[in-house]
């Protein structure tokens, strides 16, 4: 289960325009989390940029569809 305090801290980060550039690319250093809710909930999920973990997962799909390309 959840931590409180460490959701409680999810949900003010979330809500913090400083945290959101351009209003869609969500950058927050402090934040754990690659995955987050886009501001919109219900459009479902976003990259946190502030996350090293992220670009890692960006330059590994690109490699995957590179390689699907190259070998199809």
């Amino acid at each position: 289960m959840k931590d409180p305090g460490q959701q409680r801290n999810y949900d003010l980060w979330h809500r913090d325009p400083e945290n959101w550039r351009l209003g869609v690319f969500y950058v927050n250093k402090k934040d754990s989390r690659i995955f987050v809710p886009k501001r919109n909930k219900m459009l479902g999920m976003t990259l946190n940029f502030g996350n090293p973990l992220t670009y890692l997962l960006i330059l590994f799909v690109a490699s995957v569809i590179a390689a699907l390309v190259m070998f199809f």
